[in-house]
């Protein structure tokens, strides 16, 4: 059996701690909403990430009607969302790293540091202008 770090819960477990029916978790795998680990005799094992997704799986279920269709997608958004946000971390790292500044303090042009509000679309015409 393949070494696992972490703590796992049972089917049975996890449906007594959230008072949902194994059946349920059968149907969020189906779904693709879940996917568990499986055990050597191929009994599905919950994480404790899977026990935080079943959470938000429930939230958005019970509390705010949304159909199972509807968690799919936002549980595919918010995890493009984090993707992205990984991405424009590793970016802001690669521009302090190889230019040595805080890219979230280097501004556009000289107009914007003193304060001017002139909008993009004027600044990119004058650019033009000024070729």
């Amino acid at each position: 059996m393949v070494q696992r770090k972490g703590e796992y819960f049972t089917i049975s477990v996890v449906s007594k701690m959230y008072d949902i029916h194994p059946q349920t978790l059968r149907l969020y795998e189906r779904e693709g909403l879940l996917i568990p680990h499986r055990s050597e005799g191929n009994h599905r094992l919950y994480s404790r990430e899977d026990l935080q997704k079943l959470s938000l799986i429930l939230s958005l279920t019970r509390e705010l009607g949304v159909n199972l269709a509807g968690v799919d997608v936002i549980l595919s958004m918010r995890e493009k969302m984090q993707l992205l946000q990984r991405q424009v971390e590793e970016l802001r790292r690669f521009v302090r790293d190889t230019m040595g500044k805080d890219p979230s303090n280097v501004l556009l042009s000289g107009e914007e540091r003193s304060g001017s509000s002139s909008s993009f679309p004027s600044r990119a015409m004058r650019a033009r202008d000024n070729q």
